[in-house]
């Protein structure tokens, strides 16, 4: 099992604690990415939206890109999961960019390609707002782009939605960066299977992950590629007894109408295809990532850790409040007990 974790760009999680001792600046990020290669994690994903989605639009919110740019060179072994959305970048130039970042980080760089999902945020900052269908016909499009600006001397597109004409590119990446996507429609999955390396999940129970995995699996197979991997997000809470760890859920999860996410919740809900209803327990703390049910003992996380690697699962990625602090907890006590015998 690889260990990722969500960067809190946002501020936290939590969309009901107003300050989770975690402020959405640079130095917390840089601090909390030199720590986190030190002890065990293998990645940070760092999501990107214009608004804080969690604390509301107000807030303060870092830029992934300009993020990712700086944390590359104040680290040396931690994989830089940048999320970026085609409806806010043109692809030859986030080639470009990409390809630079890759080069500071000697190679650690990879791409979260994020269906957009928030019509309020596109409004508010002049970007035209696609339906459900049409944003991943766009996004096919510009992964083209971006992995043949990559890929060759020079190129050219001509397309719908893009066109590009002799397009050079150097220099080029260290390697080709991975390119993670999610999403449960049918348009994302076949649109993930063709065009991508790795295909990361909202939080849900190994039952569930595993006939996911496995569908996406064949979809991939048809495509003559080479198998991707999966990741899946997952919220952790780690206690000495089960008590304390049920306590610390209750805690988190009793967001209402009128707290800042509420608004958010409502227009994510209208504007995603998933595949079974999200309650606003599971909204609480984003990407369902209590229905892990990585919650108890440091024996019972890393039980359930064990049923996600069986299930196909070889990337978590953690969000936890406050982070840096249940990040230390979980490296201690719960990676440990993963690789050994219940």
């Amino acid at each position: 099992m690889r260990y990722g974790y969500w960067m809190p760009v946002f501020g936290g999680w939590l969309r009901n604690v107003p300050d989770e001792g975690m402020a959405a600046t640079w130095e917390y990020s840089r601090d909390l990415a030199r720590r986190s290669e030190k002890i065990g994690y293998d990645l940070t994903l760092i999501a990107e939206l214009f608004l804080n989605d969690i604390k509301g639009i107000y807030a303060p919110a870092l830029d992934a890109w300009s993020t990712a740019a700086a944390l590359a060179a104040v680290t040396e072994r931690l994989e830089l999961m940048v999320a970026v959305r085609p409806t806010f970048h043109n692809p030859a130039i986030l080639a470009k960019q990409a390809a630079n970042i890759d080069r500071i980080s000697n190679g650690r760089l990879s791409l979260n390609v994020v269906s957009s999902w928030w019509a309020d945020e596109a409004r508010r900052y002049g970007v035209h707002f696609e339906q459900h269908d049409d944003r991943y016909a766009r996004t096919d499009e510009w992964l083209a782009v971006i992995q043949g600006a990559w890929c060759n001397e020079t190129f050219t597109h001509k397309g719908k939605y893009y066109s590009v004409d002799e397009t050079v590119l150097a220099p080029k990446p260290v390697r080709p960066p991975v390119i993670y996507a999610g999403g449960e429609s049918d348009a994302a999955k076949t649109l993930i299977s063709s065009r991508c390396d790795a295909y990361v999940m909202h939080g849900d129970p190994p039952e569930r992950v595993a006939p996911k995995i496995a569908d996406m699996r064949q979809r991939r197979a048809a495509t003559g590629k080479p198998p991707m991997s999966y990741g899946m997000a997952a919220y952790a809470i780690v206690r000495d007894t089960l008590e304390e760890a049920e306590r610390e859920k209750s805690r988190i999860t009793n967001v209402s109408p009128g707290s800042p996410g509420y608004g958010n919740y409502q227009d994510w809900l209208a504007n995603t295809k998933l595949e079974q209803a999200v309650s606003l327990e599971d909204y609480s703390v984003s990407n369902r990532g209590l229905r892990a049910e990585l919650v108890g003992t440091p024996e019972i996380v890393a039980e359930r850790v064990r049923a996600f690697a069986d299930a196909g699962v070889d990337l978590l990625l953690l969000q936890s409040s406050p982070q840096r602090e249940e990040m230390e907890r979980f490296a201690e006590q719960v990676m440990p007990l993963v690789g050994s015998p219940s």
